[in-house]
Order: structure tokens, then C-alpha cells, then sequence
């Protein structure tokens, strides 16, 4: 049975203890999942970020959302970036770097476009929780985040609704790579604001 709470001051009290619980434990997971990622492969796929003169990205759902948040940051720091399956995005073409995000790794358009990313000749990033799924498999470049995918309900890995903390997870990196990448390519934040948006 769900308990909903009111605003009512004598429940007020339970309902910040739940919610500073709630906050402890996102925190918690995520900088438990995060510390056990390599630094090779991590420097690794920060290399390949850098080096690119195209990147393409691609993720589902939730993690479709992360993805276009971690490309809105690399458009700011200068790159080329283009979502697979706008219609406004060019075609791929050897060499250039595909980022996948897919909790499972198997998801079927994901899977689908990084299969051809490969006969291409594009260098493939791939982020997910099973690193023997395709997208495992294919990518060039792997970051398995452990934690559960949207399907596993076994709460073994988090205690968050599945899905979650991977998504959360991968945001996190990218943020942070991101705010390496800042530095060590000398942009100030007027630097980037100059790359922000101004038809909004």
C-alpha cells in the first residue's frame, strides 16, 4: 500500500525524513557506481570525445533524454553533434565517434544503428549495464555502469526503480567529462554562453 503524504504539519516532519533519505540514497548509489569505472577507459573515451570531428548520438526513452543533454554539452564546448534520427542530421561517415546509451544494450534501434555505425567505420562509445549485450560487443569504447536496466526488478543492484540510477549515473560522467573537457580546452563560462541558445 502506497502512503501519500499531506502537507499537513504533523506529517511534514516523516515526509523530509523520507525525502533526505530518498536524496541520501541517489547520492550514495551514484557515487558508488561511478568510482568503480576505470580511469583508463574513462580517459580513454574523453581521448575519443576530443579527438572527434563528428559526433552522433543515440539513446531511448529516458536515456534518449540523457543523451541530448550530454550532446546539448558538447555542442557548447564546440563539436559537431547530431541526434540519430532527426530528420535534420547528416549521414555518418567513417571515423566519426557514435555515443550509445542503452541500459540493457539490446535495445532494438540502438543495437540496430550501432551494428551499422560498425560497417561504416565509425568509432562507437557505448554506455550500458551489460557489457555482453550487443552494444557490449560492438562498441570501441565501453562504460558498464553497474546497475540494474529498466527490466530487472531484483532491486540487487539499486534500490531505486530500475532504470534509475543508470540513467543518473551516466548524466553524472558526462557532466563531469564535460567540465575536463572546459578546462582543459580554456573555455570560460561567457565562452560557452556564446554557444547557448538565443531564440528562446
Amino acid at each position: 500500500m502506497v502512503q501519500v503524504y499531506h502537507s499537513h504539519p504533523e506529517t511534514s516532519a516523516t515526509l523530509q525524513e523520507h525525502l533526505t533519505q530518498a536524496i541520501n540514497l541517489v547520492l550514495s548509489e551514484n557515487k558508488r557506481v561511478l568510482e568503480k569505472i576505470g580511469y583508463s577507459v574513462i580517459e580513454h573515451l574523453t581521448e575519443k570525445i576530443a579527438g572527434a570531428e563528428r559526433i552522433f548520438v543515440i539513446g531511448e526513452g529516458r536515456s534518449g533524454l540523457v543523451i541530448r543533454m550530454v550532446a546539448m554539452r558538447l555542442m557548447h564546448l564546440g563539436y559537431l553533434v547530431y541526434v540519430l534520427g532527426e530528420t535534420t542530421t547528416p549521414s555518418l561517415r567513417k571515423g566519426d565517434l557514435l555515443i550509445a546509451f542503452s541500459g540493457s544494450g539490446s535495445t532494438g534501434n540502438v543495437a540496430m544503428m550501432v551494428a551499422k555505425t560498425k560497417k561504416i567505420g565509425g568509432h562507437i562509445v557505448g554506455v550500458t549495464t551489460q557489457s555482453e549485450s550487443p552494444l557490449g560487443k560492438m562498441a570501441d569504447v565501453l562504460i558498464e555502469i553497474e546497475a540494474a536496466p529498466k527490466q530487472d526488478h531484483s532491486y540487487q543492484y539499486s534500490k531505486q526503480y530500475p532504470g534509475s540510477l543508470f540513467e543518473q549515473a551516466a548524466l553524472l560522467l558526462f557532466d563531469a567529462i564535460f567540465h575536463v573537457l572546459s578546462q582543459s580546452l580554456n573555455k570560460s563560462a561567457e565562452m560557452l554562453w556564446e554557444m547557448h541558445t538565443n531564440l528562446e
